[in-house]
């Protein structure tokens, strides 16, 4: 019998699923245990007619109700550890609940007390719980134990003979609540087994979209309307911050330069392009580019954001560019090599006429170094095609700068107030693997730059030149500022360009050729305005940890 009924359980579909709907049943009809015998002892005592309930036999009724509210409390324990299954307890806890009502009735009187409906509940949980086989047989038994009650009661002159009649219509009505309760527990079965399906199917979606967001090669965001960030794969997250980037941060305080970006694009009113700036990433040595997408009729909703690392792009696109600027470094050579060697054999024969007073041989000496150092950006210039003939060094920033600072300044015989130079002293020695030549004609260009158009509209050209390391990474790091007017926002993208000059007399080589040194040595060349006004040109030199000795 027990092997039949666990199978019948089984298939029944609650034994095995691992639905809530009957342990739900059971702790609500555990709970309806617990306060009914409170609610008649209540009545017993505060209202207490001959008629009332527990008259009849007032200590079977106290004994009875109390023992019922400890078996209520007993079924706590075995409802929260589920054991035994939900369908064996709802068997026992029928019998029980059968059994001791019959008592009480039969303490207050029997079946016209009233109190034969409070067995409708039990019944009726137990129907939601049971197959329709064994909810009928637990329904017979009910209506069996309240037969008994009122066969008891007959005899010993407690009860009439039309308590016979109440108890037939109760049991009736235990009977059609059965019935009806069975089919009704079985849409419940279905409607709660479609949904932890739903629930499931969800679930796995979920984490499938996750998996595929956080494995994408792609780094993407999304921000909605109060630029709050929403969703954030990991590469994002490594690229913007260094690390995890918890959802509802505000964007701001992730990546304070791609919050503006953002604001910038949102404002574009008709014809919005998908990118309006670049930002650099944690590390400080990544130029990422980001792509805006809306997820709204207007920008003001939520957004995707697609960031693009540019190195990856910048690589592919290298090799195309040395092969065009071979063809033009030969060119220039031929163009301008000749020029300069005869003007540079021009002054060492002037240099030795010895009717020159000091001060010609001086200029005499500043033809000479320029001569050379025009060759030497030829040469640099003839290079950038040819990679492997770059010759690194390890420098010390902070001795560098003195003598190059030094060098400059007797070359132009500018006033030493032109130049301020601020070196982080908490980082210590400042080394960076950098080919000298290199780095000599990155920094003359962009020292010429911050004179050329640094100076405000009421004093003189200054450059400050501050030396450090990034916090999060400990590459170092040069950068050349001026306070200059600062570049046009719509040019930004276009200074790097070969040929592009915002200004007259320039040749639009400058910066064009100082980033494709960068390059060359595994550094980044950088723009971004100076808060106050102006212009910051930064150099994040290789890092360190990835030097090859």
């Amino acid at each position: 019998m027990a092997r039949v009924l666990q199978t019948e359980l089984t298939e029944s579909g609650w034994g095995a699923t691992g639905i809530e709907l009957p342990w739900r049943v059971l702790s609500l009809l555990n709970a309806f245990r617990l306060l009914l015998p409170m609610l008649l002892l209540l009545v017993f005592f505060f209202n207490a007619p001959s008629d009332s309930v527990g008259s009849s036999q007032p200590g079977l009724f106290l004994s009875v109700a109390v023992g019922y509210f400890a078996f209520g409390l007993v079924c706590i324990q075995a409802i929260q550890t589920r054991v035994p299954s939900a369908e064996w307890q709802a068997i026992l806890q029928l019998l029980v609940d059968a059994i001791t009502l019959s008592v009480l009735i039969h303490a207050s009187g029997g079946a016209s007390s009233g109190l034969a409906t409070l067995l409708v509940l039990p019944t009726g949980a137990a129907a939601t719980i049971l197959p329709r086989r064994y909810a009928l047989v637990g329904t017979s038994f009910v209506v069996l134990s309240l037969l008994v009650e009122t066969t008891i009661s007959f005899l010993q002159g407690e009860s009439f003979q039309s308590d016979f009649l109440i108890t037939g219509l109760t049991g009736a009505s235990l009977f059609a609540i059965t019935l009806l309760a069975v089919p009704f527990a079985a849409r419940l079965r279905a409607s709660e087994a479609l949904a932890k399906q739903r629930e499931i199917d969800l679930a796995n979606l979920n984490e499938l979209n996750e998996f595929i967001v956080q494995h994408l090669r792609e780094s993407i965001l999304v921000v909605d309307a109060s630029d709050n960030v929403r969703l954030i794969n990991e590469t994002a997250a490594q690229l913007l911050q260094g690390g995890a980037v918890p959802s509802g941060t505000a964007l701001v305080a992730v990546s304070p330069r791609l919050s503006y970006v953002l604001e910038a694009w949102r404002k574009q009113s008709a014809g919005r392009r998908d990118n309006v700036g670049e930002i650099v990433g944690a590390d400080g040595g990544t130029v990422i580019r980001p792509h805006f997408v809306a997820l709204a009729e207007t920008g003001s909703g939520p957004v995707l954001i697609f960031l693009e690392d540019t190195s990856v792009i910048a690589d592919r696109a290298q090799q195309s560019k040395l092969a065009a600027l071979g063809r033009l470094s030969a060119s220039i050579a031929h163009e301008i090599r000749n020029p300069v060697g005869a003007m540079s054999h021009a002054g060492q024969l002037l240099r030795e006429s010895p009717s020159l007073t000091d001060d010609d041989r001086h200029l005499t000496d500043i033809i000479e170094k320029n001569g050379i150092r025009v060759s030497h950006i030829i040469g640099n210039v003839l290079q950038l095609s040819r990679r492997d003939s770059t010759k690194q060094e390890r420098l010390d920033v902070t001795d560098w700068l003195s003598g190059f600072i030094a060098e400059y300044e007797q070359t132009l015989q500018l006033d030493p107030a032109s130049f301020r130079i601020d070196m982080d002293r908490n980082v210590g020695r400042i080394d960076v693997q950098f080919d000298p030549s290199h780095l000599h004609q990155v920094l003359w260009n962009l020292c010429d730059n911050a004179l050329r158009h640094g100076a405000g509209p009421d004093a003189a050209g200054r450059v400050d030149i501050r030396a450090g390391r990034i916090a999060a990474t400990g590459r170092p790091f040069v950068e050349v500022a001026d306070r200059g007017n600062g570049v046009d926002p719509a040019q930004a993208e276009r200074i790097f360009e070969p040929f592009f000059t915002s200004g007259s007399g320039g040749t639009g080589l400058g910066l064009f050729i100082s980033r494709e040194l960068c390059q060359t040595n595994g550094a980044l060349l950088l723009y971004e305005p100076r808060p106050g006004g102006g212009s910051i040109f930064r150099v994040i030199f290789a890092d360190p940890s990835r030097w090859i000795d």
